[in-house]
C-alpha cells in the first residue's frame, strides 16, 4: 500500500512553518539592513546614493553595500549592490555606471560588460583625439616641407626671402597649436598671438616644469628666439642664398620637432602622475 502523503502547510509572505515548531520570519527591510553592514565607506556610499537617484528618477536608495572590488587595468573598480524601492541594481565605478539587476543578475557577468563598453568608449575617444593631435602636428611639417620645396627651387634672393617667410609662418601656427590662456599665470599679460617669443616662454614653462627641468626650458626657448630672430632677417636679407634658407629650415624644423617632443613628454608624465594617484 502506498503511504498517504503528508499535508503541508501553505507557505506564506509573512512566514514557512514546518511541522508547526519552526518559523522563518520574512526578510529584513531593505532599509534596516544599513546596520548590520560594517564595510562601507561614508563618503563613498553617499556618492553612490546620489548617483544613482539621479540617474534613476523617482526612486530612492533604501540599501546600498559594496559587493566586491578589483584592480582592472591598474585602476580601481567597485560594484556596489544598491536597493531603492522599485528596483535593485548594479553600480560599477571608474567611470561609473549602472545596470538593472533584472537584466544583469551576475555581479561577475556586470563587471566583464562595463569593463568591455567602457574600454570601447574610452578607445573611441582616445581615437578622437590622437586624430585631431596629429592633425595639428602634420599641419605643421606641411608648413616646413612647404618651405623646403621653396627652398629647392630658389634662384634668386626673393626666392630665399620666401623661405624666411614660410619658416616664420610655421613658426607663429606652432604657437596657435600648442598656446592656451591658461598657460599665463594669474596676473601676467596675455601676449599677441604674433608674439612668438612671448607665448614661447609661457609654453616651454608650461610644457618643463620645476628645477630639474631648467636646462630644457633655457634650450627651448634659446632656440626659438634664435631662430625667429633668423626667419624674420631672412625674410628681408637682400643678400640671401641657400645657406641661408637651408639655415633657417633646419632651425624651424628644430624648434618643431623640439617642441612636439616637449608636448608629448609633458602629457605622459601627466598622464603617469594622475595613474599614480588612482592606484
Amino acid at each position: 500500500m502506498i503511504p498517504k502523503a503528508k499535508s503541508r502547510l501553505p507557505r506564506t509572505r509573512a512566514h514557512t512553518k514546518k511541522n508547526g515548531e519552526c518559523v522563518i520570519p520574512s526578510a529584513m527591510p531593505a532599509e534596516v539592513l544599513a546596520g548590520f553592514v560594517l564595510n562601507t565607506d561614508g563618503n563613498e556610499a553617499d556618492q553612490i546614493r546620489s548617483y544613482v537617484e539621479w540617474q534613476a528618477p523617482g526612486e530612492t536608495v533604501k540599501h546600498l553595500e559594496k559587493a566586491t572590488s578589483e584592480s582592472i587595468f591598474g585602476r580601481p573598480t567597485d560594484v556596489w549592490d544598491v536597493r531603492t524601492n522599485k528596483d535593485r541594481w548594479w553600480v560599477i565605478t571608474n567611470p561609473t555606471n549602472l545596470y538593472s539587476q533584472r537584466l544583469f543578475p551576475s555581479a561577475d557577468y556586470t563587471l566583464s560588460f562595463h569593463v568591455g563598453l567602457m574600454t570601447r568608449v574610452e578607445q573611441a575617444n582616445m581615437t578622437t583625439k590622437q586624430e585631431k593631435a596629429h592633425d595639428q602636428i602634420n599641419q605643421l611639417l606641411n608648413r616646413v616641407a612647404g618651405a623646403r620645396a621653396t627652398l629647392f627651387r630658389g634662384k634668386k634672393a626673393e626666392d630665399f626671402q620666401s623661405v624666411g617667410m614660410k619658416c616664420r609662418e610655421c613658426l607663429l601656427l606652432l604657437v596657435k597649436t600648442f598656446a592656451q590662456p591658461q598657460m599665463v599665470p594669474k596676473g601676467q599679460e596675455t601676449p599677441q598671438r604674433g608674439n612668438f617669443i612671448g607665448w614661447c616662454e609661457f609654453i616651454v614653462n608650461h610644457f618643463a616644469p620645476g628645477h630639474s627641468n631648467e636646462h630644457l626650458r633655457s634650450y627651448l626657448k634659446g632656440i626659438s628666439k634664435e631662430t625667429w630672430q633668423l626667419v624674420n632677417w631672412l625674410t628681408h636679407a637682400q643678400t640671401a642664398h641657400g645657406f641661408h634658407g637651408n639655415l633657417a629650415t633646419e632651425a624651424t624644423e628644430n624648434v618643431l620637432m623640439g617642441f612636439i617632443m616637449a608636448s608629448a613628454n609633458h602629457k605622459r608624465v601627466k598622464a603617469k602622475k594622475k595613474d599614480t594617484r588612482s592606484s
